[in-house]
């Protein structure tokens, strides 16, 4: 009896598979590569593809990626497939850099990438074909924002009719991620920009993509790392890829900000220079007009009283008591 019990906890257990993909050799002649976990169930269904750490310093999704897969390991899947990135950028992760080392370029600006570009462009290349080959039905990728900030999550700006399907998906299950969900908007600068994007190409080869920022970077905060796995389980309930789910995230949305989509506002911006100090927190829901920092000289005396422009909800604000003028020092989810 029990041999039996023994053999049949040995059959619930899933296989993570574990293999790398080169994408750098040095000038000593060593391989740079990107770890790639996978599970695959029995059962077919939804593929799925979890990224992180594309800018170095935003470090809380590779935590996130390992305790999603060590769950999976004693839960396997019901159906479907997960696969990961857990680390895109390991040389800006051991740099403490945003970018990519030395040639200090944005990885997650540069897809979908080009096989005979810059040394960038070759990387996310090599990123980007990977992901496609499997044909996946939703990609996540996780960032952090700024250190007081709390978890949210990204949708792109609307693509055209183009890609419609796919981001009306990506709409649907961003409300399943248990956070409140922030649209980009549509400026025409920034619309560039998001364009080369991981989400953003995505979605342009009509493919689901979600961001969700955990919180603040260079460090892993285990609280909001808990709330990202249930997060991710949240959406693999809702696919039917797994049954393991727990409604009560610790940073639950207002109730009259439930199933609803807000906009994303780094206004107002400070116009002088002196030190700044924040009368908000992250996640509090201000009205518009309100108080939400004042700037002071050295002597301490007020020379600025930044006021919230729309009813919204604080997102996060500047790591930095340095004000500085034009520079952005808060970011909003607009009502």
């Amino acid at each position: 009896m029990l041999l039996l019990k023994t053999n049949l906890m040995k059959k619930t257990k899933q296989k993570i598979n574990h293999s790398f993909i080169k994408i750098l050799t040095g000038s000593d002649l060593s391989y740079r590569r990107l770890a790639l976990m996978s599970a695959k169930s029995k059962n077919p269904g939804p593929v799925v593809w979890l990224t992180g750490c594309i800018h170095g310093d935003e470090v809380g999704g590779i935590a996130v990626i390992q305790e999603v897969f060590k769950k999976i390991k004693n839960r396997p899947l019901l159906r479907g497939s997960l696969f990961a990135f857990p680390l895109m950028n390991p040389v800006g992760f051991e740099m403490v850099s945003r970018n990519l080392g030395v040639v200090q370029e944005d990885l997650n600006r540069s897809f979908p990438g080009d096989k005979n570009g810059s040394l960038v462009e070759r990387i996310t290349d090599k990123i980007f074909t990977t992901i496609l080959k499997t044909k996946p039905n939703l990609v996540l990728d996780l960032h952090n924002d700024w250190l007081q900030s709390i978890p949210y999550t990204i949708i792109d700006p609307y693509p055209g009719n183009k890609y419609r399907e796919a981001y009306e998906k990506t709409k649907k299950l961003s409300l399943h991620t248990g956070f409140l969900v922030i649209d980009e908007g549509k400026d025409p600068e920034e619309d560039k920009i998001l364009k080369k994007t991981l989400s953003g190409s995505l979605i342009r080869e009509n493919i689901p993509a979600l961001t969700i920022e955990l919180g603040g970077a260079y460090t892993i905060d285990e609280k909001i790392v808990a709330e990202g796995v249930k997060s991710i389980f949240k959406l693999l309930k809702e696919l039917g890829m797994s049954k393991e789910s727990d409604n009560n995230l610790g940073f639950s949305i207002p109730p009259k900000l439930r199933n609803k989509i807000l906009k994303y506002s780094h206004q107002p911006v400070v116009s002088t220079s002196g030190i700044i100090r924040f009368i908000v927190k992250p996640g509090q829901v201000v009205k518009k007009k309100q108080v939400l920092a004042r700037v002071y000289n050295v002597f301490g005396e007020l020379k600025e009283t930044l006021f919230a422009t729309n009813d919204c909800v604080i997102l996060g604000h500047a790591d930095s008591a340095v004000a500085l003028p034009g520079e952005a020092v808060i970011a909003c989810g607009v009502i």
